[in-house]
């Protein structure tokens, strides 16, 4: 590790977590350079959905790039992109009824935050975007003026204007609403009258706070009839993180602009997109634009995506099925140490298990680490463990990899607690 500590930034993050040289990587495997065998439960913060080096994913590239074809090509129109945006839309948005038109912006889910706050502000003439407590949207500084966590705005270094928080769904939701409510309707209430509110339906950054469907059809209603845009961020819980392909599908909502990024790109490639209905489409040309909005090798990795993975609804009930598997075992886990108070909260494949005493779920990652498992914390006291595997995998791997958890749970808590002991089971 010698290399990285002289040449590389201090500011790398993960690699302090998991300190070792990773070599080669495989399905949900990672192994480091000694061979060593880890399970991923992070999937690249989840962009690896369909797993390391997908082989049906793999052969596609290969086959692509043996042929010579285009890999960059700004926003040129090529076969590849054809491919996918055929794909994108005969395969997830015909069926669904989204009518949603495609940008693509830079590589990465920040400039497809980007990309959607400067067009709400463009659409509407107005400057104020209205975000929530714990949301995360990016690195860049229009998504740091819409994110929450006081370190990452700090980087910034400068301040954030043209954006306001508010509180996110909480044990009392109707304030939230009554809150929202005074002010778009208040006129005395200080704020703006917004070009936008951004959310996410599930904040996993934030540590892993999922809406209820009510509350986001609540705020779907009251933006709408007040002019107000919806921007849905479903970069990490979009792609069927949570079982159906955009985690607002069952909410009964449609959202005026969506940014995807992530498992997008199939292949762990970079690639973002904005959907944005039709009417909204006010660009001129190349009023936004970017070297790397043509990415072809993510055009045909996602693409071959698609076509293999969402055909039909199989794949998304087998996601629910496992996420219920996991979620079943964290809240027997949970149920060991009522006096811990542990709450386990999710979605389909985005769990987390979220303690009162924060650095129980550091302990328990690094334990977890220890025997063989990658997994990460959320929240603003990194007080969440959270479960984000790649959605491939197999339900003997996720029981393995929950039997470790479990396993960590028990370690970190003896050593942290020593006083807290177990509920005996019933058999």
């Amino acid at each position: 590790m010698e290399l990285f500590e002289t040449l590389e930034s201090e500011v790398r993050s993960y690699c302090r977590s998991f300190p070792v040289v990773f070599d080669r990587s495989v399905g949900c495997h990672l192994y480091d350079e000694s061979g060593r065998e880890y399970l991923d439960f992070f999937s690249g913060a989840g962009t690896l959905s369909y797993g390391h080096n997908n082989p049906l994913l793999k052969e596609r590239l290969i086959e692509y790039l043996r042929g010579d074809g285009v890999v960059h090509s700004l926003d040129m129109a090529t076969v590849a992109k054809r491919e996918f945006l055929r794909r994108l839309s005969g395969t997830i948005l015909e069926p669904r009824g989204l009518r949603y038109k495609v940008q693509f912006p830079g590589p990465t889910g920040t400039n497809a935050v980007e990309a959607a706050l400067k067009l709400a502000r463009k659409v509407t003439r107005r400057s104020n975007v209205l975000f929530f407590h714990n949301a995360y949207h990016g690195m860049t500084l229009g998504a740091l003026a819409v994110t929450g966590n006081a370190a990452k705005r700090r980087g910034a270094g400068v301040p954030l204007p043209f954006s306001t928080p508010i509180p996110f769904e909480g044990p009392a939701s109707q304030d939230s609403i009554d809150y929202l409510a005074d002010v778009l309707e208040n006129t005395s209430s200080g704020v703006d009258l917004p070009a936008a509110v951004i959310l996410e339906t599930i904040q996993c950054e934030g540590g892993v706070n999922v809406a209820s469907f009510p509350w986001l059809r609540s705020v779907a209603e009251l933006l709408r009839r007040h002019g107000v845009l919806l921007i849905v961020d479903d970069i990490q819980v979009g792609c069927g993180r949570t079982g159906t392909f955009f985690s607002f599908e069952p909410v009964g909502i449609e959202p005026d602009i969506v940014c995807l990024s992530k498992a997008i790109g199939g292949f762990g490639l970079p690639m973002s997109l904005v959907l944005l209905k039709p009417e909204l489409d006010l660009w001129a040309p190349g009023e936004h634009n970017g070297t790397f909005r043509g990415n072809n090798l993510a055009f045909v990795a996602g693409a071959e995506a698609l076509a293999v993975y969402w055909q039909d609804d199989s794949f998304s009930r087998e996601i629910v099925r496992k996420g219920d598997l996991a979620r079943t075992r964290l809240q027997e886990m949970a149920g060991r140490y009522p006096g811990l108070q542990p709450e386990v909260r999710g979605r389909g494949l985005v769990q987390g298990l979220r303690f009162e005493r924060a650095e129980l779920a550091t302990e328990i990652s690094r334990a977890a680490f220890r025997r063989g498992l990658i997994i990460e914390t959320a929240g603003p006291r990194d007080e969440v463990l959270k479960l984000l595997p790649p959605l491939v995998i197999d339900e003997g791997e996720l029981v393995r990899g929950l039997d470790i958890v479990e396993s960590a749970l028990t370690e970190a808590v003896a050593g942290l607690l020593p006083g807290e002991r177990p509920v005996a089971m019933a058999v």
